[in-house]
């Protein structure tokens, strides 16, 4: 078994390094990961230049490769060929932060395993729901656990074609979680505001802030379960189709 493990933070993130150290139990890992952090950075593949790869060591002393690229391109590199041996599993995380509702159209962690479904390829996105506010570093542990038990039921069971599942995980200790939950997408809320300034040139900037996102709570979504307690996981479909609604549009006359 090989694993992909990668993530939409950087090569550097501690919740990459604990996720391949839990992946390492299943298989043999290849790490391969942006040289910097792109949160929020959606679905890219960089077209319009080229892409530098390096050599470099984790924090435990193994080793990765960093990539100038975003985190679809740390994805579709290696799946192209970088990488010589097959691949089996892309894995990738973990996010600080909890990918659910709309997050998943912006969120690098997610698009990166959905670049690996595109090409064939299992993918599993994980995700820690830590609490707002949170001083000091993260304990990434139980997500890590999390995610190589998911990944041991995708090894085991397999996946159907064209699913990506999308894994989030209360900030609790292994032994307080209130369970594993398949999820439906919920709802996010955002409340976003445009704080706009001006340079000591006299030019305009913009800044996109404003409230940390919320969710509406509803039992079955995947916010609802991460709110009591239980691990989320959602299976994602690449065909974004409404075929409900194609009904409705064909009565219209073009």
């Amino acid at each position: 078994m090989h694993i992909l493990v990668t993530n939409d933070d950087g090569v550097t993130a501690p919740g990459l390094l604990a996720l391949a150290q839990e992946m390492r139990k299943l298989g043999k890992v290849t790490v391969f990961a942006p040289d910097r952090n792109w949160s929020a950075s959606g679905h890219v593949k960089t077209m319009d230049r080229p892409l530098r790869v390096r050599e470099t060591v984790l924090a435990d002393g193994t080793s990765a490769f960093a990539c100038d690229g975003a985190p679809s391109d740390c994805v579709a590199l290696p799946l192209l060929g970088f990488i010589q041996e097959e691949i089996d599993l892309v894995v990738s995380g973990i996010n600080p932060n909890a990918n659910i509702g709309h997050d998943i159209t912006y969120s690098g962690t997610v698009t990166a395993a959905m670049e690996a479904v595109i090409a064939g390829v299992k993918g599993i996105a994980v995700s820690l729901h830590s609490p707002e506010g949170h001083k000091g570093p993260l304990d990434y542990s139980t997500a890590a656990i999390v995610g190589r038990r998911v990944a041991e039921k995708v090894i085991a069971n397999g996946l159907p074609e064209g699913v990506v599942l999308n894994v989030n995980v209360p900030y609790l200790k292994e032994s307080e979680l209130a369970g594993y939950m398949i999820t439906r997408q919920g709802l996010r809320v955002y409340r976003d505001a445009l704080d706009a300034r001006v340079d000591p040139r006299g030019k305009p900037y913009f800044w996109i802030g404003g409230e940390a996102p919320t969710g509406v709570f509803e039992n079955g979504t995947d916010f609802g379960a991460l709110e009591d307690g239980y691990v989320s996981i959602t299976p994602l479909q690449l065909d974004l189709t409404n075929y409900k609604v194609m009904d409705v549009l064909r009565k219209w006359e073009f």
